[in-house]
């Protein structure tokens, strides 16, 4: 047993299978990289060389694009295979010779090589950057190769650039390298690379001295070296770990880690993140970049606030999760939030503050280091932090609020010279100074801290220049009255500051809770819509309300998406566009405005994404292009997006919970349908065809009395099937809408005896008792479906009941109603079936587990009564725990005509 325990804990691992089954997506394309340290490694070189093994071998190769710095050696490897021509792209005057992405997937060969994965394309192609040219071509189905210099990895270019000196300006996010099926490194030593760069076989001689002068030092490209080195034993590390979890290997598995880096509006913010990035991907661990603000910061410049989205897009690139955290202990916040989400370690970046800071209060890092007592923290410093305190971002106010808060002050304080002059000359106030304490306090909650400040000095100036002797100069005579003066310009000063303060919250709550509220309200909606055209108008309608500007919105449409709402209105879309979005959904990428990817577009277009993929694309257009949009407006907006897009999955998986529930009951009713075909109709043929051939191979021998009971067994199994046959003609009709229902007044009394003839003959020992309440039954419908709705009344109570037991049945008129009642003494109906027994093809099974009849027929007198206008219901039991009673209810009537025609009638016979 314990064998049997141990090896049933050797399974692999399911996250290890799945990755592995996403790797090997059919239709998908391998990418194999080139990895070297530095130029003229070798790269390119060892890649056209196995290149052209493969086309020695039979594949189809094509070299994409290749650039060959005019290495001879390099150009003869592309002799004798295919190149794709280069598509020009005018750009500034010159025309740049790029590559041609169409091309090479309309030609789609079996290996295509893409050389210089860095580089940036040409403005307004459809990437950016020639890395998301390859990812396209990997996802069409093409094997690529190309090839990457380590100093163009993105957690990297700071550290290239401040061993080398040389700015990285080119990068590929650590991502697309992590993608790779393979990689390969291309490595020589340092000298041996400086002996081929003098020899001309990387630059041309003129260069080839520049750089050797500058980026190409033995410490450079040793360093480099190291770099590459280890960024390939990690991706080694990480496929041996991967190879053991999908075959159950056992081994020590590397502790899982999880880091938090703090992000900020300052420059020092990307250096963190990228440092963060490499602490990740060497510890092979998951993380998280989270900015912190407190609830009454006041907004950054639209500069700053940009910078900051850029250093959250840069770590999300890098493979982090981002989240913002707002709360007025933000230590505390941060630490909080660590150990919910399972934090090991915590990156922070420290500039030099000034004297007066230190003094006054601690840093953020020096409180995390302080309260985090079971969490790792790094501490990240810059060199240009190091050489002076970096300047905090302010935001300026507008010329226009500057100028309204300056204007109010002034006002404010005239009032209050004009007011204190008019009360000194009636009585004699000792402290008016309380007056201009007045007018700061107003002018701070009214206009804000500026405004309160401005006022706090003009009415030191003029308390002083009104009303301290000698009135009318800024000299102060006594010298407590100066020091009274500094006082209240102190006081002033701080309560106008605080009452500003708390003025600027209050807005900034006040802002908060409307798009709360708001947000609140359209999850209401949300949840209380059921049709997805109305999640959409909804969804449109909010985003529109929230940011303005102009809203479209696309679900898929078989393999392509559709717009589905827009506001305004959108008919046509030029061809940019559509390619944005379609971007957009197929990666699960942003496109569009202000992206990465084709930024030439209006609109920037966001997936709207699930746990089960996404599930539509949104493009949004602010009214105001040349600006991102404010950091309350973009989580708002994200927070929209993504309740739009649980409510769009909520809405489709209604539909297809109906789809599914359609088509189950659909199977269902087949099933039942042949069931009863397979036993109704074979029955009653086989005791036909027992008959007929009985009859043919004994007729003559055969006493007549057997030939009549062999007739009569004929007769009543051919009604049997003619009625079945019936059953299924009329269900049909009934739910094709095709039966007639020509309407007159008749007398039930009338339908009763002819059901009851029908009755008589089809159930010879079936004893019925009618039961009338004497008068006319008058109701308007059809007389013949009437007639079969009581006779499949009477037929169920045949079946149903055990023989020799009375069946009632009974007519009455109760108000404007006639009432028509079959009674019977079986077993009766469960409770839990009484409403099942009018569905179709549902049977009430016997004592023994056996089920009489087809399951039609009162499936049909519910069709027809209710297209009558009538009722029926099951009553179970009837007495004495026993008994089935089916009740049809009907509208009564008194024909007008016929009314008038009696009336004659009376007449004539008075006369």
């Amino acid at each position: 047993m314990a064998e049997a325990e141990e090896a049933g804990d050797k399974r692999p691992s399911p996250e290890a299978l799945l990755a592995l089954a996403e790797r090997e997506e059919r239709g998908r394309g391998r990418l194999r990289v080139f990895l070297g340290a530095a130029p003229g490694v070798g790269k390119t070189y060892a890649m056209l060389s196995g290149a052209r093994r493969l086309r020695a071998e039979g594949v189809d190769v094509v070299v994409g694009l290749v650039e060959t710095h005019g290495r001879a050696d390099t150009a003869a490897l592309i002799e004798g295979i295919e190149v794709l021509a280069r598509k020009p792209v005018p750009y500034r005057g010159r025309v740049l010779m790029e590559f041609d992405i169409d091309a090479a997937l309309a030609r789609r060969p079996a290996l295509l090589v893409v050389d210089e994965l860095a580089h940036t394309n040409a403005p307004d192609s459809r990437h950016p950057k020639r890395y998301q040219d390859v990812e396209e071509l990997v996802a069409a189905g093409i094997d690529v190769w190309t090839a990457l210099n380590i100093q163009h990895l993105e957690s990297l270019s700071d550290v290239v650039s401040r061993l080398t000196g040389v700015r990285v300006r080119e990068t590929v996010p650590d991502t697309v390298l992590e993608a790779a099926d393979e990689v390969v490194v291309v490595d020589i030593t340092p000298d041996e690379l400086i002996a081929r760069l003098k020899e001309g076989k990387v630059y041309l001689p003129e260069n080839a001295r520049r750089a050797v002068d500058h980026f190409f030092k033995p410490a450079n490209l040793t360093a480099l070296r190291e770099l590459a080195l280890r960024r390939t034993a990690d991706r080694v590390d990480d496929q041996m770990v991967a190879y053991l979890r999908q075959n159950a290997i056992e081994g020590p598995w590397p502790t899982a880690e999880r880091l938090l880096v703090c992000v900020g509006p300052d420059p020092l913010s990307a250096t963190v993140v990228r440092t963060a990035g490499r602490l990740a991907s060497g510890l092979n661990a998951s993380w998280v970049a989270v900015h912190l603000d407190r609830p009454d910061a006041r907004p950054l410049p639209a500069e700053v606030r940009q910078r900051l989205d850029e250093t959250l897009r840069l770590a999300e690139r890098l493979g982090a999760e981002t989240a913002r955290l707002t709360a007025r202990d933000l230590p505390e916040e941060l630490l909080r939030y660590a150990r919910r989400e399972n934090i090991t370690q915590i990156v922070l970046g420290r500039s030099r503050a000034g004297l007066l800071a230190r003094l006054m209060r601690h840093s953020l890092p020096d409180e995390i280091v302080r309260r985090a007592a079971d969490i790792g923290v790094h501490i990240v410093t810059d060199a240009a932090a190091a050489m002076g305190r970096e300047r905090r971002p302010r935001s300026k106010p507008e010329p226009r609020r500057l100028a309204h808060g300056l204007a109010g002050a002034a006002l404010a304080v005239a009032a209050a010279v004009a007011l204190g002059l008019g009360i000194s000359h009636v009585i004699d106030l000792p402290n008016i100074s309380m007056i201009f304490l007045a007018a700061v306090v107003l002018c701070a909650l009214l206009l804000g801290r500026l405004s309160a400040v401005a006022a706090a000095v003009l009415s030191f100036l003029a308390y002083n220049f009104f009303f301290i002797e000698p009135v009318h100069t800024f000299t102060v005579a006594k010298p407590h009255e100066l020091f009274a003066l500094v006082i209240f310009l102190f006081v002033a000063t701080t309560v106008g500051s605080l009452a500003g303060r708390v003025r600027d919250q209050a807005e900034m709550t006040r802002r908060r809770v409307v798009t709360t509220q708001a947000l609140y309200d359209f999850s209401r909606k949300l949840s209380g819509t059921a049709k997805l055209e109305d999640v959409l108008w909804a969804v449109v309608a909010q985003v529109q309300g929230t940011i303005g500007g102009r809203i479209l919105l696309f679900l898929p449409e078989g393999r392509d998406i559709a717009l589905a709402a827009s506001w305004p209105p959108e008919d046509q879309l030029e061809a940019t566009e559509w390619a944005a979005a379609r971007w957009a959904y197929v990666r699960g990428e942003v496109a569009g405005w202000r992206s990465k990817t084709l930024p030439k577009a209006q609109h920037q277009f966001r997936p709207l994404r699930t746990s089960q993929g996404t599930v539509g694309v949104i493009g949004v257009q602010p009214k105001d292009t040349t600006k991102p949009l404010a950091g309350e407006d973009e989580r708002a907006l994200e927070a929209i997006l993504d309740q739009a897009a649980v409510a769009i999955e909520r809405t489709r998986l209604v539909d297809e919970t109906a789809q599914a529930k359609a088509a189950v009951e659909s199977e269902r009713l087949r099933s039942a349908l042949l069931s009863s075909i397979s036993h109704d109709l074979r029955t009653p043929l086989a005791s036909i065809l027992g008959a007929v051939t009985s009859l043919r191979d004994l007729g003559g021998r055969m006493p007549q009395e057997a030939r009549d009971d062999l007739l009569a067994a004929i007769e009543e199994e051919t009604r049997r099937l003619s009625r079945f046959v019936s059953n299924l003609l009329d269900m049909t009709r009934l739910e094709a809408g095709a039966l007639d229902l020509a309407r007159d007044w008749i007398d039930m009394a009338d339908v009763l005896r002819a059901a009851m003839r029908s009755a008589a003959t089809a159930f010879p020992g079936r004893a019925i008792d009618v039961r009338r309440q004497p008068g006319a039954m008058l109701v308007k419908g059809n007389a013949a479906l009437l007639e079969q709705v009581l006779f499949n009344l009477l037929d169920n109570a045949d079946k149903y009941a055990g023989r020799g037991t009375p069946t009632v049945v009974s007519l009455t008129r109760e108000g404007d109603r006639v009432v028509l009642a079959v009674t019977d003494e079986g077993p009766g109906i469960p409770a839990d079936q009484l409403d099942r027994v009018f569905d179709k093809f549902h049977r009430v099974a016997h004592g023994d587990g056996r089920a009489a009849g087809t399951g039609l027929g009162l499936a049909i007198c519910r069709g027809i009564v209710g297209a009558l206008g009538g009722t029926i219901r099951a009553e179970s039991p009837v007495a004495e725990g026993r008994g089935t009673r089916l009740v049809v209810t009907l509208p009564a009537g008194e024909p007008v005509i016929e009314a008038e025609a009696k009336d004659g009638d009376a007449k004539e016979a008075t006369t």
